[in-house]
């Protein structure tokens, strides 16, 4: 799959554009605030729906404007499939594939799948479980539709629990009403559990052999799935933990206190294993960062027989030169849009310069030109 070209119309700063895209690598040059950023987060809004950013749909739109439009076409199993989007103000996005308005955004999800590593992705080793989790979902959910039902039914169950712990507290009679919740939330929870398992475990096996080659061999990588409940002792759990959950007026058990661990050991007799994201030195979890995006990627081959696209948010020059060549010789064959503010990292790399492009106040042209 690789996505031929894209349309905005007052999309964030971009009053209106038309890029044309290759098989291989794209490069966006420019400043800082001229819109780079905004042009990847055009792609990844429209491949998973949601802003890497954690945008919501108004804040995406041009500034005094009412709503945007992103066009998007992408060959994919030998035919093409154009995806539009509408983006509203005030109201619900609309979502059209083929001309063919669709009801659900689920019912387009997996059509593009990408992978985007920015610098916020090189602190997910040392920043808190909530930036873990996010990864977790992010890619789970463009993967198994399952685990998206599952993950988006969970969040409303939950927010609807808090709700009513909270309203107990002055009025004690809804307390019947709190069974029927715990009950749905141990259901979607548990879908997510399991899966969330099965998706770590994966992405391990994949990471330990990438992460090797990028420590020289003195480092093995395992990831580490820290449930906060097991399946099936989450209805158990959440059970004897009511009492506290009704006290501080939240849900105390569930999927989403989960964590991810990166567990790093050596050959050395005498040292023990260290956990990266405590005792990790900032090129180790770098490193660890670094594998794991690109066990991102094979994971994605790997459960969709279809390679992603690869969005690289300035991130080469966050990298010191060894993890730049690797990172560079990992994606020779994948379809690639690297932003970054100056060519230098690219003088050993033969790109095509039509694949370079500069931006420059939200307006797109060939390098040079």
């Amino acid at each position: 799959m690789i996505i031929k070209s894209i349309d905005l119309l007052d999309f964030r700063n971009y009053e209106e554009l038309h890029l044309d895209f290759e098989d291989g690598i794209t490069i966006l040059n420019g400043e800082n605030a001229q819109g780079k950023t905004n042009l990847l987060e055009a792609v990844y809004y429209t491949a998973t729906s949601r802003s890497h950013r954690g945008a919501k749909d108004r804040e995406m739109i041009r500034f005094q404007k009412n709503e945007a439009h992103i066009k998007m076409l992408v060959r994919k199993d030998d035919r093409d499939i154009r995806i539009d989007l509408h983006l509203k103000k005030d109201k619900n996005r609309g979502i059209a594939v083929n001309s063919v308005p669709l009801r659900k955004t689920r019912d387009y999800l997996g059509l593009v799948n990408c992978v985007l590593f920015s610098p916020e992705d090189l602190q997910i080793v040392k920043e808190g479980p909530a930036e873990r989790r996010r990864f977790i979902d992010t890619e789970l959910c463009q993967l198994d539709r399952i685990y998206l039902d599952a993950c988006t039914q969970y969040r409303k169950v939950l927010e609807q629990r808090n709700q009513l712990l909270k309203d107990i507290s002055y009025m004690p009679s809804l307390m019947d009403t709190l069974d029927s919740w715990d009950e749905s939330l141990v259901r979607y929870g548990s879908e997510m559990i399991r899966r969330r398992e099965e998706f770590i475990r994966d992405l391990s096996d994949i990471t330990c052999p990438i992460h090797s080659k990028l420590s020289g061999g003195r480092e093995h990588l395992t990831l580490g799935y820290e449930k906060n409940t097991e399946a099936g002792e989450f209805a158990e759990n959440l059970r004897k933990g009511r009492e506290r959950d009704l006290k501080l007026k939240s849900t105390g058990t569930g999927p989403h206190r989960d964590d991810m661990s990166f567990i790093l050991s050596t050959e050395n007799e005498g040292e023990s294993a260290l956990d990266a994201r405590v005792y990790g030195s900032q090129g180790q979890q770098r490193t660890v960062a670094l594998s794991v995006k690109l066990a991102e990627i094979q994971l994605v081959e790997k459960k969709t027989g279809d390679r992603p696209v690869l969005l690289l948010d300035d991130v080469l020059s966050e990298l010191d030169t060894s993890r730049q060549h690797y990172l560079l010789e990992s994606i020779q064959n994948i379809q690639t849009i690297i932003t970054c503010t100056g060519l230098e990292d690219f003088i050993e790399y033969p790109f095509q310069k039509s694949r370079v492009y500069d931006v420059i106040k939200g307006r797109i042209q060939k390098h040079g030109e």
